[in-house]
């Protein structure tokens, strides 16, 4: 039986992810606070914004954005998108 957490980007019960995705208190806040469907919209985000921006994962500058930019995606505020991004119509 899956677990479900209180989402604090969709404001309802969802299903929780697995195990926490980063060690520590970070990763504890969000196994606890983040639902798995809200999880995997941000990886397919972040991989998006590192693809579209071209970061530099070494860049200690890169890293700090995208954490910030996690922060707020999960969060449910305003985040960046990638400019001239168009999804693919269905």
């Amino acid at each position: 039986m899956s677990r479900t957490v209180f989402c604090r980007k969709y404001q309802q019960d969802l299903e929780g992810l697995d195990t926490p995705p980063y060690p520590g208190p970070k990763g504890q806040d969000i196994f606890d606070n983040v639902s798995k469907k809200a999880w995997q919209e941000w990886m397919s985000h972040q991989t998006m914004l590192i693809n579209e921006k071209r970061l530099n994962m070494m860049d200690m500058t890169a890293r700090t954005y995208l954490s910030e930019q996690m922060e707020k995606f999960l969060s449910g505020e305003e985040y960046d998108a990638a400019e001239g991004y168009v999804p693919p119509s269905e």
